[in-house]
């Protein structure tokens, strides 16, 4: 299967959808959009992709990974949002990571489909084992069932309540940080965010030199690419009493350091990522990528005779 990627307007971030369009051919099987997007917490126009779908004929899958227990529960929490799941005819399938704001163990998600049969497409079946008929539900045959119990546990102890309380305390921090941000000179907000992320650029200084300073202060946020930006993902410690005030003043602290020297090059890990995106093959990215995940197989080798933590006599 080949992946198609379609274009963003560059100031609202959102799905092109005359890009979308023009993209469609007799081999296009889905159609994707985001609700919201994991770099800038943009929500794509899913009802007008959903109708492309419908006119096309082809299946539509709603990326909610990482808004899926934020959205649902919006417009109770006091901020509606325009549809985005199986309301909207032509909406297929939908994704959710009960790992991220449903507050479960990692390795656990959630796919929803539209239908019983197009469910079955995801099953794995093989009725000629020798071992007897195997049916799974998913490829992979072996899973935990801890982490099934932590996400139930998870989801029964915050109730339909639990989530839509914490969906207005992020959604609430999180426009209150953004109206704090966007009053900062030297950086901007890309688009208009919906949920709980909020992406930061610069046309006056590197963005990663933003967001080295703010690591000095403690604050670890995420580096973008193409464009080059930083983000917030407000989740639940961060709502708490004078968290985004601090956020926002060392924010401006940093802006303000930087910009009395804009020119100064950046160093760290922000000169890496940087640095990375002017690479125009992007094969030898991935090289590096792998070459560093290599690296945390990597066993040294031990100074000194030992056997399972055991030194030998």
């Amino acid at each position: 299967m080949k992946l198609i990627l379609v274009p963003v307007d560059e100031k609202t971030r959102k799905c092109n959808l005359r890009a979308m369009r023009r993209a469609i051919t007799k081999n296009t099987v889905l159609l994707v959009g985001s609700c919201p997007s994991y770099p800038h917490g943009i929500i794509d126009p899913i009802e007008e992709i959903a109708k492309l779908g419908k006119k096309y004929n082809i299946g539509v899958h709603v990326d909610c990974c990482l808004g899926g227990f934020l959205v649902p529960f919006m417009k109770e929490a006091g901020f509606p949002l325009a549809p985005f799941d199986f309301s909207v005819e032509g909406v297929t399938s939908i994704s959710a990571d009960t790992h991220k704001y449903g507050y479960a163990p990692k390795g656990s998600s959630v796919i929803l489909y539209r239908s019983h049969e197009l469910r079955h497409h995801q099953f794995f079946v093989s009725t000629d084992w020798t071992g007897g008929i195997y049916a799974c539900p998913t490829i992979p045959g072996s899973r935990s069932g801890g982490i099934i119990a932590g996400c139930w546990t998870a989801m029964m102890y915050l109730g339909e309540e639990g989530y839509v309380d914490c969906t207005r305390k992020i959604i609430e921090t999180r426009q209150y940080i953004e109206e704090g941000l966007r009053k900062i000179n030297g950086i901007f907000v890309y688009g208009e965010p919906e949920v709980s992320v909020v992406g930061l650029g610069s046309d006056d200084f590197d963005i990663f030199g933003l967001g080295n300073e703010l690591i000095e202060k403690g604050w670890n946020l995420n580096s973008l690419q193409f464009p080059s930006g930083i983000h917030m993902c407000v989740t639940m410690p961060v709502t708490q009493p004078g968290v985004a005030d601090q956020f926002i003043k060392n924010v401006k602290e940093s802006a303000e350091k930087i910009l009395k020297n804009p020119q100064k090059k950046t160093t760290g890990g922000g000169a890496i990522y940087g640095m990375a995106q002017q690479i125009p093959d992007r094969s030898m990215v991935a090289e590096l990528a792998c070459s560093y995940v290599d690296s945390l197989y990597m066993t040294p080798k031990p100074t000194q005779s030992q056997t399972n933590g055991h030194v030998k006599q």
